[in-house]
């Protein structure tokens, strides 16, 4: 099935750029044209003109730095980059040229979160015929099962978001608040908070379904059941009982005013961050170098940030979870699909490329070559004075993590989920209640689509 109201439910509405390496637009100085054509001429210098020519669509900041070492290191290939707009901008485009035809660059920056969507439109290319098993160790379980479905592989990855919890260790000394390591005890030290007279203990805003998402999975939910191989039919399951007492326990802290309902990514929220409104930011990896960029870093003002792993619903039975990530996938335009796929492959995989990634990008990488390096792992994060967070947090994460299936409607899925979290913060439905509309929302839609419901 490939109909056309498909592609509304990808280009339907703006994903949140909540993601590492999500940024204002950037660019570099050079023009040439690219072996891409319709996808537009280069904002980086072609260092070897006799080389074919590899067209990429990407938004990190500072990309261009990480293109000039990747053709500095190539004879054999150039990349021809540019940047077709951040996030949802970059899709809108390349909905558009998928519908026409024409206009598709051989490579495309994605979230992973709507890779199945781009595979449902026939918009990409299986890289399992294109050598992806020679970097599929790069990689842990989880980051490669994102961008697979099945025995197929769709995307390369780059950067992903591990998820912990990061606090102000300044404001738990002061109130005496132990790190909570379950959700139990977080919503204790909640309360210890408010009774104390203290900030609150995070936030739980409406305009972060991804984040939603992560912390439902955390406690067993299976969203979707879904295979591009058998792309006509789809398993929803979003009101199991763990995703309900997610839901109901959030909106307890809400009800008792434990946590605020702030919208997050924004001025007022940023700042709430920077002056200890919050005692934790429950987020992901890209968290510190994001914050910092934001102002959020209150370096000289008595603010000592700290990261410790997420609070657990069964501390037995860990799970780690992921919030955001993004992808270098091939597009079925490309015309030498090969060599895109070498791209794919090999942008942001030699040791240099990796490390300025993580200096100057915000990513947090998720080649295990860089995971696995001393240097990466022992460095003192500045942002969190001085702690090893990489290896005592993050990485571990990233490494439990594993992976999550991905619906081929995600837009519009974190669309209503959004309003269902609307419904949770102003209590006029309960939690359970208002996954249960979600459901029903979700099948009909579904169904809507043309899918068999499982």
């Amino acid at each position: 099935m490939k109909t056309k109201s498909l592609l509304a439910v990808v280009s339907a509405g703006a994903l949140l750029a909540t993601l590492a390496g999500c940024s204002p637009d950037v660019s570099a100085g050079g023009s040439t044209d690219s072996a891409g054509g319709d996808a537009g001429s280069c904002s980086n210098t072609i260092v070897n003109k006799d080389a074919p020519q590899v067209s990429v669509w990407a938004w990190y900041p500072n990309i261009n730095t990480v293109v000039d070492m990747f053709n500095k290191s190539h004879d054999d290939v150039q990349v021809c980059w540019s940047n077709a707009g951040q996030g949802a901008d970059e899709y809108a485009k390349f909905s558009t040229a998928i519908a026409a035809g024409t206009g598709a660059p051989d490579v495309v920056m994605l979230e992973a979160e709507v890779v199945p969507g781009f595979i449902l439109q026939d918009a990409l290319v299986d890289l399992s015929e294109h050598g992806a098993d020679d970097v599929k160790a790069n990689f842990s379980a989880g980051a490669w099962k994102d961008v697979s479905s099945g025995d197929s592989v769709y995307a390369i990855p780059v950067d992903g978001g591990p998820m912990a919890m990061i606090y102000r260790a300044d404001i738990f000394t002061k109130y005496g608040i132990t790190v909570p390591t379950t959700w139990d005890e977080y919503a204790a030290a909640a309360q210890q908070l408010k009774d104390a007279g203290g900030p609150f203990m995070g936030d739980f805003g409406s305009n972060v379904p991804a984040w939603f998402t992560a912390l439902m999975t955390q406690n067993g939910q299976k969203a979707w059941d879904y295979e591009s191989a058998d792309p006509q039919k789809i398993g929803i399951d979003l009101n199991d009982d763990g995703s309900k007492k997610v839901a109901d326990y959030w909106q307890d802290l809400v009800k008792k005013g434990l946590v605020d309902t702030k919208d997050q990514f924004n001025t007022d929220y940023i700042g709430g961050l920077a002056n200890g409104s919050y005692a934790t930011y429950v987020s992901a990896a890209w968290a510190p170098g994001y914050l910092t960029g934001a102002g959020a870093s209150t370096e000289g003002d008595g603010a000592e940030w700290k990261a410790a792993p997420l609070p657990q619903w069964d501390p037995a039975n860990p799970v780690s979870v992921n919030w955001g990530g993004s992808t270098f996938a091939v597009t079925t335009q490309a015309k030498d699909k090969d060599l895109a796929a070498t791209v794919a492959k090999e942008l942001y995989a030699s040791d240099e490329e990796l490390q300025d990634g993580v200096d100057t990008q915000t990513i947090f990488p998720l080649n295990q070559k860089m995971l696995a390096s001393d240097a990466f792992a022992d460095t003192p994060v500045k942002f969190f004075n001085g702690q090893t967070a990489n290896k005592d947090v993050y990485i571990p994460a990233e490494n439990a993590y594993e992976g999550y299936t991905y619906s081929p409607f995600t837009t519009y899925y974190y669309s209503e989920l959004t309003k269902s979290m609307v419904s949770i913060i102003d209590g006029s439905k309960s939690g359970s209640e208002s996954l249960d509309d979600l459901q029903k929302t979700m099948t009909d839609y579904a169904k809507a689509q043309g899918f068999t419901v499982k």
